[in-house]
Parts: C-alpha cells; structure tokens; sequence
C-alpha cells in the first residue's frame, strides 16, 4: 500500500510505501528533510505532523518526548505512514545534484592530528562520479552490516584534484571501528563506502551573516564550508567559533588562525571548557554556544551551522532561539551521534 506524503510550506510531494521511514522515502525521493542520525537519538529530524498518522519505531524520549508526540510532532527517520501524511517542514531542499552511492575506497593517509583524533585521506575509485555539498557525510559500511558515519573536511572543489575524501575521527575507546582505525587500519586498506548523506550545508541563496559553531571533530564540515566558501567567493560576515576541552584537542588551531587572518570577513573564536594550566591558554573559556551568546546577543538576523556533540546542538539551538530571537528555521545542525548515544 502506498501513501502520497505533502510538504508544507514548500509544497513538495512524494509517494512512499507502508514499510517506509518517512525519511527513507524522501531521500529516495530526493526531497531533503532535515535529518543527522537515522536512529532516533538526535532529533535533527523532528517536524510538525499537520494531517494523517504515523507509528514510530524505537527512539530515545530526549529526541521526541511524549508530551511532543501528543503535540502533534513526528521524528521522519522512525515514523512509518498509516494514511496520507502533510507534514510542516521550513528546511526543505532538493537532493537531485548528487545521487548517493556505494562504492569502495582506499585509505591513501594515515595523520594523528591529536592524542585522540586521525585525519584520514580517501582515494576514490578510478572514474567516479561521487559528488556532495560541502557539509555532508559518508556511511562506512562495516563487514557485519552496521554502519559509521562521518563528514567530509575537504570542499567538493578538491574532488577534481584527485586529492579524494579527508575525514576527521575522534577515537571513541571500544568502539568497533574506530579502535580499529587508532591500532590497526594501515595506508591501502580498502573500506566500503555510501554517500553523500546529510542536509547539513551552506544554504548559498541566503545574504545572512553566520556562525559556523563547532564542538570537537565537527570541526570537519565546518572546515569543508569555510573552504567552499573561500573558492566560491562567497564573503558573508562569518564568525567562527571551535570549542574544545583543551589546548591539544583544538588540532586544526593554527589552520583556523591563518584563515582568519587572510579572510577580511571571517573572525575566529576557539573557547575551552577544562583548560589547563599546561596550555597556558589566555583565550575564551566555558561553554562555546555561551560564548556567542556573549558576543552576539541578537541573533535575529543570523544563520547558524552547529555540529558536534549532541548536547551542544541542543542547548545551541535552544538558547539561541529562545534568548537571542534566532529564527528557529535558520538553525541547521549536524549532532555526531557516537554508538553510545543511541543506546
């Protein structure tokens, strides 16, 4: 049985089977909801349920709560279809520019870019088509079937450089791929690769200024956006802002100072959380989304692109829009969620 399922404002539409996600239909659809874990843990995915019904699959409360259920709010990765649906969604885009694909990919480099993180450089097949957004993320597909997800770094210009796919990845003790990439993984190991996912980009028809707001490793997309942004010309007032918990966990720190330094229109704040007194750090301290509120205590007039740790995008996104007046729909996040956060 199939349903018809209605887009509003933007008017979009797609037909889906009852066995669906709601959001694995559009993106075969190619219709780009907002979207960043798949597994109901992050939330990313939540919008207003205006017509029809839907039953949910497992998912944590902190991404949709009962009370918001009963409200009349859906999450679109979990949500299967019993009727025709509408459903109220302002971040919509097209997808069609780049289809997503499998394909293999050889580990070109190998860089320990701090205790815990691994820069990893990807050559792509011979040939390909592969293309993405600068924002956007690959899933390896690991031998048992499960699946890790992480952002590119580099901007999609490079790809015609032939210089491949440049991720950043923080070790998480125990996990079963990245122990693997910090004790075993060796240049030339072949890895099984899908994408690009993720609608998590720089939204270009806009004139806004912007904050690009990072936590830890989601530093990487953030990175891809500011050299997207540099090749393209684009010279939006952009102010950055990296939190990390200490001096060494800032990995690209002087690569951020350089490019605020050669762009007029880019300022860039790194904040730790637990400096110490061996990083002799005289900079900014504390939470990094409080940070901007200091600085910036309007933001009505912003967008903002946060991605890193699930519990900063969500006090971002709360307290921006609630303290500051930022547009709730032009908050657009990324939260990296590990294994353990799904659980």
């Amino acid at each position: 049985m199939s349903f018809s399922v209605h887009i509003q404002p933007s008017g979009r539409e797609f037909t889906m089977q009852r066995d669906e996600t709601v959001l694995g239909a559009a993106i075969h659809a190619g219709v780009g909801l907002p979207y960043g874990c798949k597994d109901g843990a992050c939330g990313s995915c939540k919008c207003k349920l205006v017509e029809g019904r839907v039953i949910h699959g497992a998912h944590q409360t902190k991404a949709l709560s009962a009370e918001e259920e009963a409200a009349g709010y859906m999450l679109t990765c979990c949500a299967t279809p019993q009727t025709d649906l509408v459903i109220e969604c302002k971040q919509v885009v097209g997808l069609g520019d780049f289809p997503v694909q499998k394909m293999p990919t050889r580990v070109t480099t190998l860089e320990r870019a701090a205790p815990d993180v691994m820069i990893i450089k990807l050559q792509l097949p011979a040939n390909n088509s592969f293309g993405f957004r600068a924002g956007q993320f690959i899933e390896f597909i690991l031998k048992d079937g499960s699946r890790r997800s992480y952002s590119m770094a580099n901007a999609p210009h490079t790809l015609a450089e032939g210089t491949g796919l440049e991720l950043h990845l923080r070790h998480m003790p125990g996990g079963k791929f990245t122990d693997h990439v910090f004790t075993g993984m060796k240049e030339k190991e072949i890895l099984r690769m899908e994408g690009p996912f993720g609608t998590f980009f720089l939204r270009e028809d806009s004139d806004r200024p912007i904050v690009l707001l990072a936590s830890g490793t989601g530093f990487a997309p953030i990175k891809s956006i500011l050299d997207h942004m540099r090749h393209q010309g684009i010279e939006r007032p952009t102010r950055l802002y990296w939190g990390c918990r200490s001096k060494p966990d800032l990995y690209l720190h002087e690569w951020a100072l350089q490019q605020a330094a050669e762009l007029p229109w880019l300022t860039y704040v790194p904040v730790l959380s637990d400096a110490t007194v061996q990083d002799q750090w005289t900079g900014r301290t504390g939470f990094v989304h409080q940070a901007v509120l200091q600085d910036l205590p309007d933001l009505s007039g912003f967008e903002v692109y946060a991605c890193g740790a699930p519990i900063m995008v969500q006090s971002a996104q709360h307290d921006f829009v609630a303290q500051a007046g930022l547009p709730a729909e032009y908050f657009y996040a990324d939260a990296f969620t590990s294994e353990a956060d799904k659980h």
